[in-house]
C-alpha cells in the first residue's frame, strides 16, 4: 500500500502577501505537533537560488520551509524554479538542472509539458510525508495567467488541496484583496478554498 500525504495549500492575493512565510511557519507548527511535514512550490520564480548536496538548484523559500519543518531540503520541494534573465525571459532549471533559456511567450506555451516533473515530484514526497504545505505563487485570480496553471488553482487540483488565502494588511486594502481574489475565482476553483488569513 502507498502511504499518501495530507496536504494544504497556501495561496495568496498578490505577489508578496505572506505565503512563503505562512507555509514556513505550517511546516514548524506540523513538526511541533508530531508530524513529518515538508514543503513544495511546483514553479518558483527567483534570481537567486540554493545549491543542494547533490549540486541541484532549487529555491531559497522552499529551503527555508524545509529548516522550519525539519527535514533536508530537496529538490523535490521545488521542481521548476526560473531565474530571471531579462524582463521578458528566464533560465528554466527542471529538478534541479538547467535547461536552457525561454523567452515568457514561449515558456507559457511549454510549460503544460513539465506537469509530469511536477506530479512525480509531488507523488514522491506524498509518499515520504506526512503532510505537504504547498505554496502557490503570485494571485491565482489572475486570469491572463489562469490557461494551462501548474502553480495556483490548477497545482491545487492536481494535488486536490484545500486552500487558505493570505492578504496581506499592512499595503491597505487587504478586504478588497481578498474579495477581488474570490470574486474572480470560478465555482470550482471557490469550492477548494477553506478560508483566509
Amino acid at each position: 500500500m502507498i502511504y499518501v500525504a495530507k496536504v494544504i495549500m497556501i495561496q495568496g492575493t498578490m505577489s508578496n502577501a505572506g505565503k512563503s512565510i505562512i507555509a514556513a511557519a505550517l511546516c514548524r507548527i506540523f513538526k511541533q505537533d508530531g508530524f513529518k511535514a515538508a514543503p513544495f512550490k511546483s514553479q518558483n520564480m527567483a534570481l537567486n537560488s540554493y545549491i543542494t548536496d547533490e549540486g541541484l538548484e532549487m529555491g531559497r523559500a522552499q529551503v527555508v520551509q524545509a529548516e522550519a519543518a525539519g527535514v533536508k531540503p530537496s529538490v523535490l520541494m521545488n521542481p521548476i524554479l526560473l531565474k530571471p534573465t531579462n524582463d521578458k525571459g528566464s533560465q528554466i532549471i527542471v529538478n534541479g538542472e538547467v535547461q536552457g533559456d525561454m523567452n515568457a511567450v514561449d515558456y507559457f506555451k511549454y510549460k503544460k509539458k513539465l506537469v509530469p516533473d511536477i506530479m512525480k515530484a509531488y507523488n514522491k514526497l506524498s509518499e515520504m510525508y506526512d503532510i505537504i504545505v504547498i505554496e502557490g505563487a503570485g494571485s491565482p485570480a489572475e486570469i491572463n495567467l489562469k490557461q494551462d496553471d501548474i502553480v495556483n488553482m490548477g497545482m491545487a487540483k492536481m494535488a486536490d488541496a484545500p486552500v487558505l488565502l493570505v492578504g496581506d494588511i499592512d499595503r491597505g486594502g487587504v478586504f478588497a484583496q481578498l474579495y477581488g481574489t474570490v470574486m474572480l475565482l470560478d465555482d470550482e476553483e471557490s469550492r477548494e478554498l477553506r478560508g483566509q488569513l
